[in-house]
């Protein structure tokens, strides 16, 4: 037993501390590697343990091992790789984007990173909401957000920078200065009291909300796309450039029904 949870400890380090810094990124190698190497515990035992009593070893103790092994790894791996000794997590969107709601709007629907407000004015003013989450430190992310109007690829906004400072110029104003109850996609529940947590878009007290006017005159029909990509960088990232990263890509499509 002793000998399989060490075997374990020492696969979990060599993966944690020799493996991950020589990289700049989950690879599945990391986790194939201490897999395969279940085929090395009846060798190990044949090794360190004296024949007579190896002999008495049926395939029930090979296979308990091979589960002591296996949750060993799992284990360690998990404590090594989260705060507070490390951070493998990127900074990403809470909740994907959103749209503060008006009366305009007939219908919407989130559709992977195709997000359809169907509206029956000729224009409809649009706040596009969104909120960026960290398993450390939100607010010292760094964000590189554009946003196009299609198909001409006008610019309708650029920013970049810290995430507290972006967030602390006007954008986390704009988007409290919507009412939690007036965001298109509603308010999330908890599963298990059914209370509510917040706005779909950012349920979170911790996440860093931003929001923007889009068209000061009203929107008509069209497409924007939505590009964000976050970066944050800091001692206890394990990766070989010292950074964790995530870029999404969202298209808001306005149809006039």
């Amino acid at each position: 037993m002793w000998l399989v949870i060490v075997f374990g400890l020492t696969v979990a380090l060599v993966m944690r501390f020799y493996m991950m810094p020589g990289m700049n990124s989950s690879q599945q190698i990391l986790w194939l590697l201490p897999v395969l190497m279940i085929a090395l515990i009846r060798p190990l035992h044949q090794l360190a343990i004296p024949d007579r009593f190896f002999a008495l070893f049926t395939t029930g103790n090979w296979v308990r091992a091979s589960f002591l092994y296996l949750f060993t790894w799992l284990a360690l791996s998990f404590a090594l790789v989260n705060p507070p000794i490390a951070d493998i997590a990127a900074p990403h969107l809470a909740g994907a984007i959103d749209i503060a709601s008006n009366e305009g709007i007939a219908e919407s629907e989130l559709d992977g990173v195709l997000y359809e407000i169907r509206f029956y004015n000729e224009s409809i003013p649009v706040i596009l909401g969104l909120a960026v989450r960290d398993n450390v430190d939100a607010q010292n992310s760094t964000i590189n957000l554009t946003i196009h109007r299609l198909p001409a690829m006008e610019m309708v906004v650029s920013v970049s920078g810290r995430v507290s400072d972006i967030a602390g110029s006007g954008p986390s104003e704009t988007f409290n200065s919507v009412d939690p109850n007036d965001w298109v996609r509603g308010m999330k529940k908890n599963s298990l009291t059914g209370d509510t947590t917040g706005p779909m878009v950012a349920p979170h007290s911790d996440d860093v909300s931003m929001a923007w006017d889009l068209c000061s005159d009203g929107c008509s029909p069209g497409k924007f796309l939505i590009h964000i990509s976050l970066a944050e960088e800091n001692g206890m990232i394990p990766w070989q450039d010292g950074e964790n990263t995530w870029e999404g890509e969202y298209t808001l499509s306005l149809v006039q029904v």
